[in-house]
């Protein structure tokens, strides 16, 4: 198991839909949130994409420096960019963050957003020119001299002279839920994303995945991505998710809605569907909530519960074959250090920290009367409390 975390460049704070509790995303807090998901042992980190979003790629750039282990997955945007021009672009950050980049193919489901950006085509041709793109990027980065002529895209001569550090190119990282979307994974990503939907609809779609793809000779990897409430118990989760969206009135969350319907995006359509915009019924499976989706676009569910509720979640989405779960919680800083203090031991998942490193500690908290270290609970201290002068 892997677990990722998020920079939420598209904004933070305390509670949904209200300026109350929010927080400025600068880049001080980005690199706050990076270093903290280094040290605590994330796998790695979503960098959001879209008009509402600090550029990933700069956003990127900017905290590989100031991070060790920590991966990024970045978005490649086919109809926003050239596919040569994305080549070289992840050719240098894989080098210069010595593989640390993953890459995230967002084909868009916006028709709005994406005309303001340039992008006139209609849902299945955007995905056309997704494999378009896939074709050019994959076989420049493969070492090819690419001349290629597509419904979309043609190129002549692409070629790319730096190297990627991973090989044959970093991992490919896709989510997308129509039919035509499922097809380019089968054909070209490695790993598959889906939002967080209950077990049953997860499982379908990752059966059909799997099938799709073992028809085109390849397997996939599966990934997850949720929001997360943890506390330590049940009753305060509960308590902290009816916090997050206290502040949202009717007017607001049907005017979000009212976006989410002019998308053309199947799985944004899927995410609304969970609710219907009915804050009575956001409970769509046990522990897992769909109110954070009544006003956020994209991932609008989360994991709420107590650690051993939300380990017992995980792992029944493991056994279907996730491997990879994308993680995020308001506000992002605190809840990085909450999910991993509650959450990791109960899942003990693949990560770069452990108390085998050297350079590493495992965190213990404060010393008691400077001169001993604190246990578990008083009986397991070195020196019992009282005994302490």
């Amino acid at each position: 198991m892997e677990v990722f975390w998020f920079i939420p460049t598209h904004g933070d704070g305390r509670y949904l839909g209200t300026k109350e509790g929010a927080r400025a995303v600068s880049y001080s807090y980005c690199k706050q949130i990076a270093q903290a998901v280094d040290e605590l042992g994330f796998s790695g980190v979503l960098l959001p994409t879209g008009k509402s979003c600090e550029d990933a790629w700069i956003v990127a750039s900017t905290l590989v420096p100031v991070t060790e282990n920590l991966k990024f997955l970045v978005a490649i945007r086919p109809g926003l960019m050239s596919p040569t021009l994305a080549a070289r672009m992840t050719a240098t950050l894989d080098r210069f963050s010595k593989g640390r980049l993953l890459i995230n193919v967002v084909t868009g489901g916006d028709p709005v957003e994406l005309a303001g950006d340039g992008v006139f085509l209609d849902h299945d041709d955007r995905y056309e020119l997704t494999d378009d793109f896939l074709n050019i990027w994959r076989k420049e980065l493969e070492g090819e001299d690419v001349d290629y002529e597509g419904d979309h895209l043609r190129v002549k001569g692409g070629k790319v002279l730096y190297p990627t550090v991973q090989k044959p190119y970093p991992p490919l990282y896709f989510g997308g839920s129509s039919e035509a979307a499922l097809d380019i994974a089968a054909e070209h990503v490695d790993v598959y994303l889906t939002w967080g939907e209950p077990p049953a609809q997860v499982e379908q779609k990752i059966n059909r995945m799997r099938k799709l793809a073992e028809a085109q000779g390849r397997t996939l990897r599966f990934g997850i991505r949720l929001h997360i409430i943890v506390r330590p118990t049940e009753e305060e989760a509960w308590q902290a998710a009816a916090e997050l969206i206290q502040h949202l009135d009717e007017d607001t969350i049907a005017a979000a809605q009212q976006i989410f319907a002019r998308m053309d995006s199947e799985g944004q359509r899927r995410m609304s569907e969970l609710h219907k915009g009915d804050r009575s019924k956001l409970e769509i499976s046990p522990n897992l909530w769909a109110g954070i989706g009544l006003v956020r676009g994209g991932a609008g569910t989360a994991l709420v519960g107590s650690p051993d509720s939300i380990a017992a979640r995980m792992k029944e989405y493991t056994e279907l074959g996730i491997e990879t779960f994308i993680l995020s919680g308001y506000p992002h800083l605190e809840e990085a250090y909450r999910t991993a203090e509650l959450l990791f031991p109960k899942l003990n998942p693949g990560s770069s920290r452990n108390a085998d490193n050297p350079s590493f500690i495992s965190p213990f908290g404060e010393m008691i009367a400077n001169n001993e270290l604190p246990g578990t609970t008083t009986s397991d201290s070195q020196t019992p409390v009282s005994s302490v002068k």
